[in-house]
């Protein structure tokens, strides 16, 4: 393995979007620096299910509704 081409680890604090805090091991920052999270799986929709609207722009649900309601699926 190469020397000196490796990141250096060290000890960092997050703080989630609800205030909870941990420490882990980063390659980012500084050793003792926090870093504070905008979007975590706490909040984002894509982890908490968020709005999960189907919108009918142009009436393309409905017709693709319409074109196969026979089918029974």
């Amino acid at each position: 393995m190469k020397a000196d081409i490796h990141p250096e680890y060290h000890m960092i604090k997050v703080v989630m979007t609800d205030g909870t805090e941990y420490m882990t091991r980063s390659t980012w920052g500084a050793e003792g620096e926090t870093m504070n999270l905008d979007i975590d799986s706490k909040s984002h929709p894509a982890w908490t299910g968020g709005q999960q609207n189907l919108l009918d722009r142009g009436g393309r649900v409905s017709k693709f509704k319409k074109r196969y309601e026979g089918l029974g699926v």
